[in-house]
């Protein structure tokens, strides 16, 4: 490069060095004068004035170095994100995703949820700024809110007369946003709203308010620029007085707006989860009362059993409480469960057959081999109570007739996962090595009502039976 090319580039240098200076001073960054940011009444001009001085000085040192892509301000890093990123594109964004929820519900979504986000960047910023300025009284950190939030772009304040900060229940605070960069997002994109949309300055600056005052606060903006109205005027407030303090804004707004809360979601969630658990404590109880009620019908037939001595009659009364005992063993796991929809079968099944023994007094040489077998262990209650009464059938039945000429035998159960027809379903079957019996010809019609009562809960499964009874008896049914 020739020293006539050097010149030239110096030149151009000085010329573009020059305008970032002109920039700078227009916008007051290093200027050493504090700009105007805040509108206050006359008796707190001193306070806000000592405000102004102390937060431009923090906002003087704006240091931008893309190549470490850091933008810092006295040492703290912040990151430039579009205004209209944060209000109109992202509650459009939003309002897309939920568009099966509706235009109110979903748009009510996007704004809760800028509204939590500001709210707590308004709370984690006070503390900053608490800290960094040592900044003790209430009204010192009030007064250093509204400068810094007109340096970071969010919009200037203007506090209005009516406004009583205090550290108690009675905070109340009347302001407006001038400039609010959520409204002009709107304007900027020539749209207009039937609704107040400047969500995260009411966030904002109830969350520094907020943690400066002590005192849980929200704010709602009462008019807004973005739907036609002359400013953006703001009502803080604790979220159970607010609502007197919006009735005296009746001459801005017909309805009284939506007002957000801090985490909303978060109450609501814990609402619904206490709701829940109410509801499951109230399940609890049911099956508890269900199981001790067929405790006792069962407890009833048993004291009756011993006054019978016809043979039949006492094996058809065993019976009965055998299936009663079944069903009441599958409420007392739903009441000891957390799932209220389904049970385990590895949990059911031993509980079940161990009953059986019980009841039928089975000896040592009858072995009752039971395999559970299954990526899915749980079964609904839909399914649960005819698959245990059908178990309760067969190996009762099997107890009872298979073995009388043996001194041996085994019952063997499995329950297994079946893919069939990329369906998945299961596969229950029952097997002995007894002395088998004569299957009828049409199950429906048979004169025993176990295997009519198998056939119909099958059904009731909406699965499939098949009965083998050559050596032994196998009953196989797919659900």
């Amino acid at each position: 490069m020739t020293q006539k090319e050097e010149i030239i580039h110096l030149k151009k240098e000085l010329t573009s060095l020059k305008s970032e200076l002109a920039l700078l001073k227009k916008n007051n960054v290093n200027s050493s004068k504090p700009v105007k940011t805040v509108i206050v009444p006359k008796e707190l001009k001193i306070l806000f004035d000592d405000a102004e001085n102390k937060v431009s000085k923090y906002h003087r040192s704006l240091k931008i170095t893309p190549e470490k892509a850091t933008i810092e301000i006295s040492d703290q890093r912040y990151v430039l994100v579009r205004a209209s990123a944060l209000s109109i594109e992202f509650l459009e964004g939003i309002m897309s995703y939920y568009a099966e929820r509706g235009e109110k519900e979903s748009l009510s979504i996007g704004k809760n949820i800028l509204f939590d986000l500001a709210h707590l960047i308004g709370v984690e910023d006070a503390k900053n700024f608490q800290q960094l300025m040592k900044l003790k009284d209430p009204m010192e950190m009030l007064a250093a809110g509204p400068v810094h939030f007109a340096y970071t772009g969010w919009a200037q304040v203007k506090l209005k007369p009516g406004s009583k900060p205090t550290t108690d229940q009675n905070f109340v605070l009347h302001y407006s946003h001038p400039f609010s960069f959520e409204a002009d997002s709107w304007i900027n994109a020539g749209k207009k709203t039937t609704e107040p949309v400047c969500v995260m300055n009411s966030g904002y600056s109830s969350g520094w308010c907020e943690h400066s005052f002590g005192v849980k606060l929200t704010a709602v903006e009462v008019s807004c620029r973005a739907k036609g109205d002359a400013e953006c005027i703001f009502v803080m407030a604790p979220p159970d007085k607010i609502q007197s303090y919006l009735k005296k804004h009746a001459e801005l707004t017909k309805n009284i707006p939506e007002i957000p809360t801090f985490l909303q979601r978060k109450i609501m969630e814990e609402k619904l989860a206490e709701s829940l658990n109410q509801k499951e404590q109230l399940l609890k109880e049911i099956h508890h009362r269900v199981k001790n009620n067929l405790q006792i019908i069962s407890s009833l037939l048993n004291l009756q059993l011993h006054t019978i001595n016809d043979p039949i009659i006492h094996s058809k009364f065993n019976e009965s409480i055998s299936r009663i005992k079944s069903m009441g063993i599958l409420h007392d796991l739903l009441y000891r469960s957390k799932d209220f929809s389904s049970i385990p079968v590895s949990k059911f099944f031993p509980a079940l057959v161990n009953s059986l023994k019980d009841s039928y007094m089975v000896k040592e040489e009858i072995k009752i081999d039971l395999d559970v077998h299954t990526n899915k262990d749980k079964l609904n209650i839909d399914s649960a109570i005819p698959c245990g009464l059908i178990l309760n059938e067969i190996i009762s039945n099997a107890l009872k007739y298979a073995f009388k000429d043996q001194k041996n035998g085994l019952i063997k159960v499995l329950f297994t996962d079946l893919h069939k027809n990329k369906k998945h379903k299961f596969l229950l079957t029952v097997s002995d090595n007894g002395a088998g019996f004569v299957l009828p010809k049409n199950i429906k019609e048979s004169k025993t009502l176990g295997l009519r009562l198998i056939h119909g809960l099958v059904q009731q499964l909406d699965g499939d039976l098949k009965i083998e009874s050559k050596k032994g008896t196998k009953f196989t049914i797919e659900f």
